[in-house]
């Protein structure tokens, strides 16, 4: 066998139906007395709904999370914690507003407790991202960990199907991409293959039938394993040009995630076949078939967007995507090649099948 590190991350993670009246007993478990409540404004009353659930614990709420993190945001953040004299926060939501109570820890050190309402995955990372002057900036360090991580799949229940889809293959790439990590361990191995199986087989039920409770479950549980996968181990290409595109273009997250996986994962094959048979296995599909195409053919059947043309993606921009990319590129099983780039960049941005 090879050699191999894993190391796991210390957090908690409770995960039932209606796990959010745990709530309470978790942020006491923290010895917690003044909590702020991170959202987007969007979801204001799933945050008032928390603060109720908190009662004397909440100390206010703050509903300004939006993506990517802006770094004027985080300041504001943190001010309203800083004057609240909050020692905790409950960042309900999906990756923005998780990004949001990361970046107030960075600097305060404040315990975070994450309640999931996708299937974005930051809740199990030590990695935080602020944008700055149209470039995003990404790190790992443990404050920014959330202490506790309430899974409750009744609070997915609202998440429209189009954007269940795009948020679980968001969550798939984090699993794809550590299937081939430079430090991959067969512990974290499993637990990516087992993620998109999951959220493989949650998606196409989901997108038909939106209130089906076992399979919001099962996709928690998918965004759970991929989340941890993100978490433990390093991303490659997929994860670099997705920043990209998302800190300078500001396009969406989930959406930008599920159009750029079939290429990516392409643009892999060759050099990571046995990571990427799993990837196939896991799918359904035949072990000896190219994942990039059976990624592009998920998308297709759950009716995401193909083409980062479709959200909003100015074809103008593609040559300083690739630039960017290719600028302290992370490490990635094939070597990262400017024009190679460019050219996946441009089928990416038409909606063509990876090639």
């Amino acid at each position: 066998m090879e050699r191999f590190v894993y190391q796991g991350m210390p957090s908690r993670v409770v995960f039932e139906w209606g796990a959010l009246a745990t709530l309470p007993a978790e942020v006491e478990r923290l010895g917690a007395r003044r909590t702020l409540i991170l959202a987007t404004p969007d979801q204001r009353p799933l945050a008032d709904e928390v603060a109720r659930v908190l009662g004397a614990r909440a100390a206010g709420v703050h509903a300004q999370a939006v993506m990517h993190v802006p770094v004027e945001v985080a300041r504001a953040a943190r001010d309203a914690a800083q004057a609240l004299d909050a020692d905790c926060c409950v960042a309900v939501g999906g990756g923005s507003t998780i990004g949001l109570g990361k970046a107030i820890a960075l600097e305060s050190s404040l315990p975070i407790v994450a309640v999931p309402t996708t299937y974005a995955g930051s809740e199990m990372t030590p990695i935080y991202g602020l944008t700055e002057g149209r470039l995003k900036r990404t790190g790992r360090d443990t404050r920014v960990l959330p202490r506790t991580v309430i899974y409750d799949p009744s609070l997915t229940l609202s998440l429209p199907a189009a954007v269940s889809a795009a948020s679980g293959i968001n969550a798939m790439a984090h699993a794809v991409e550590a299937l081939y990590a430079e430090d991959a361990n067969p512990v974290i191995s499993l637990m990516a293959e087992e993620a998109i199986r999951a959220l493989g087989e949650a998606l196409h039920v989901i997108v038909c039938t939106p209130d089906d409770k076992a399979m919001r479950s099962r996709a928690l549980y998918g965004a759970w394993l991929a989340g941890t996968c993100l978490g433990s181990v390093g991303m490659a290409l997929h994860h670099k040009l997705c920043h990209t595109l998302g800190g300078t273009f500001n396009l969406p997250h989930a959406q930008t995630h599920a159009a750029m996986l079939p290429h990516t994962a392409h643009y892999n094959h060759a050099a990571a076949p046995g990571a990427l048979t799993r990837v196939a296995r896991a799918l359904g599909g035949n072990v000896a078939a190219d994942a990039g195409p059976l990624l592009f053919e998920l998308n297709r059947t759950l009716d995401i967007p193909a083409a980062l043309e479709q959200i909003g993606m100015p074809e103008e921009g593609l040559d300083e995507a690739a630039d960017l990319a290719c600028k302290n590129p992370y490490a990635n099983p094939r070597p990262i090649e400017r024009d190679a780039i460019r050219a996946l960049l441009q089928r990416a941005w038409q909606g063509s099948a990876p090639a």
